[in-house]
């Protein structure tokens, strides 16, 4: 049986960003997929103007329901976390479960470009922490990855040894595994890495294209996620999400509103 895999993550009713942005990738990889979701936003942020509506006391009682029916997952993704009071209830979920054998996936969404995403405060940096403590592997931005050690956001980027430091303390937290994803390194943007199960470090190269889209970072954590789940490397399955993202960014750059995301259902065969 395939495993399957709980999508912890934000639901947006306008757009391809988080859960409707995994959900379709890893089904289509053969994973059998749930979902709870953090909160339910009108559209994605990148529009300005949104409805948000916090699901924490939604999720308070699905717990308790998931225990005593026995559900469990070999896998958690999770996503952005709608308060300080959610993290807590969930990152508690998380521990319970991978002390059962599940694979904790945390992708600390934050923000980029040095500045927190519209709509997040900064309270979501300590909730975000509480989060990363419990994962097997975290993959934050380099923006997220300064907000979440305390370093400066540098536009320049960082030398090698900086980036090294930056993975440590990520993994002093608590993760086992981490990536920083859209870091500059000696001049050079890359994803860079500690492998916990095989005491490596590594780092990734790759160019970037000048086009944004919101959503992208879930499809690279969905396509990750996948290989990783089919027993794949945690380097193997960085250059395939890599490769992946940057291909469906190369192919939507001319759409026209790049705000609702990339319609990933039209080119999961090229996944």
């Amino acid at each position: 049986m395939n495993k399957q895999i709980l999508l912890i993550n934000d639901i947006a009713g306008y757009g391809k960003v988080a859960t409707a942005a995994m959900l379709p990738i890893l089904s289509y990889m053969g994973l059998p997929v749930y979902n709870l979701p953090t909160c339910l936003v009108s559209n994605t942020l990148d529009y300005g103007k949104f409805n948000l509506l916090d699901t924490t006391d939604y999720i308070q009682g699905v717990f308790p329901v998931w225990k005593e029916l026995g559900f469990s997952f070999d896998a958690i993704a999770t996503g952005l976390i709608a308060s300080e009071r959610q993290a807590d209830i969930i990152s508690n979920y998380c521990q319970e479960q991978a002390d059962n054998g599940t694979i904790i996936f945390v992708d600390p969404i934050m923000g980029d470009e040095g500045k927190l995403y519209n709509g997040v405060t900064p309270s979501a940096i300590n909730s975000m922490r509480e989060m990363v403590a419990v994962a097997h592997l975290t993959y934050p931005n380099y923006t997220e990855a300064c907000y979440l050690t305390g370093h400066p956001y540098r536009p320049e980027g960082v030398t090698a040894q900086e980036a090294r430091e930056l993975v440590d303390q990520l993994r002093h937290i608590g993760a086992r595994s981490v990536l920083i994803t859209s870091i500059r390194i000696d001049g050079q943007s890359m994803v860079t890495g500690y492998n916990h199960d095989r005491d490596e470090y590594f780092s990734l190269e790759y160019t970037e294209i000048p086009v944004h889209f919101p959503g992208t970072g879930d499809m690279f954590s969905a396509i990750l996620i996948g290989h990783l789940l089919r027993g794949e490397s945690l380097l193997f399955s960085t250059r395939r999400a890599m490769d992946g993202v940057a291909m469906l960014i190369d192919l939507n750059r001319d759409n026209e509103d790049k705000n609702r995301g990339i319609p990933v259902e039209n080119f999961l065969h090229l996944l």
